[in-house]
């Protein structure tokens, strides 16, 4: 039986371990770079044998792969030296804070003889997957544009942490939330190249932090002595490879009424198109039928999209490790997303649209 264990014992963590155990992978070993953070991990999962080091959990021989679920920055270190240890390894996005980052972690997969798995958990979801079997179908013909949006009002996660500390999570909104999007809209589309890219960014709330208004804030309270200097609203549009587009738009905070904006994925396809959450529960394609525009609503099961779709990550990073063969969501997507990313970015300092590396 295959055996993992986990880097990073936060919230997300937790839920990694939580879904492996569900699917009948075993989590026999975890450490966390925080010592501090062990501690509800250790209540939740009694039975794990917490490391005192990240060398005596990569060193253990009852283990074959590796959840890395810590903060971004770490991404690229750990991630590096699990593989150096002969570990496969299923990793949280995003991949690195930089394509830089991600080559080298590539690099480190090929050299090693192990395979990354991306924690690209949305495409996983039943409404996406969904989407995704009505591509394949041809039921949509040529996808020509997607819009990807994702808006909260007040949702900056952890203000004055390490979530809104560029050097720590390498962004705000756009490499958190636009990660997931960008990722869900490219898969659908059948993985184009990314050719070029035009974004904006806006700093709007995080600059006066003592004055930010929230009812909950995830990742933890705020810390108005902490850094803000990352964004919190990014909107873009993306040129790909055939001419087809992506329209990006993603908030951690904004004035605008709880669900004036629709979140999720716009599909706009030469023979159907649809409009859904990343957790919705249904699907309605825009279709024609006989000469007349007709509105199909597709069966899928969706009792619990989230679990489902954690779920779905998990078995396949099992399957991964007990069958081989290429992971469901590759490396070489996740260097694609980050580098989508970086010219987003680079797009909006510089004021102009730039080419994607």
């Amino acid at each position: 039986m295959k055996r993992i264990g986990i880097i990073g014992t936060g919230s997300i963590g937790r839920v990694h371990a939580r879904h492996a155990a569900r699917v009948g992978l075993p989590v026999v070993a975890a450490w966390d770079p925080k010592p501090t953070a062990v501690e509800a991990f250790r209540a939740e999962q009694p039975g794990v044998q917490v490391e005192p080091s990240i060398e005596r959990l990569l060193a253990r021989t009852d283990i074959d792969g590796v959840v890395v679920a810590v903060p971004n920055d770490l991404h690229e270190p750990l991630a590096v030296q699990s593989l150096q240890a002969g570990k496969h390894v299923l990793l949280e996005k995003p991949m690195a804070t930089s394509v830089a980052a991600c080559d080298r972690i590539i690099a480190a997969s090929k050299s090693a003889g192990r395979v990354v798995q991306m924690g690209f958990v949305c495409r996983r979801m039943p409404a996406v997957e969904m989407a995704h079997r009505l591509e394949r179908d041809g039921r949509m013909g040529r996808i020509y544009h997607v819009k990807a949006s994702m808006y909260r009002r007040r949702g900056v996660p952890g203000l004055g942490g390490w979530f809104t500390t560029k050097a720590r999570s390498g962004g705000g909104p756009l490499i958190d939330l636009g990660v997931h999007l960008l990722d869900a809209a490219l898969h659908l589309m059948g993985h184009p190249k990314v050719l070029r890219a035009s974004g904006a960014i806006y700093s709007t709330f995080g600059k006066r932090m003592e004055h930010y208004a929230h009812t909950n804030m995830w990742a933890g309270p705020p810390d108005f002595k902490g850094t803000c200097d990352v964004e919190d609203h990014v909107t873009a549009l993306l040129r790909c490879e055939g001419g087809a587009t992506i329209e990006l738009n993603a908030t951690w905070a904004m004035n605008v009424p709880d669900n004036a904006l629709p979140d999720g994925l716009a599909i706009f396809g030469e023979a159907g198109g649809c409009q859904f959450g990343l957790q919705d529960r249904k699907l309605t394609l825009a279709t024609e039928s006989i000469g007349v525009p007709a509105d199909l609503s597709p069966h899928f099961v969706a009792d619990d999209p989230m679990q489902q779709g954690w779920d779905a990550q998990s078995r396949a990073f099992k399957q991964l490790l007990e069958q081989g063969g290429e992971p469901v969501a590759t490396a070489t997507q996740g260097r694609a997303v980050q580098a989508a990313i970086d010219a987003i970015y680079r797009s909006a300092a510089e004021q102009c649209e730039v080419a994607v590396s």
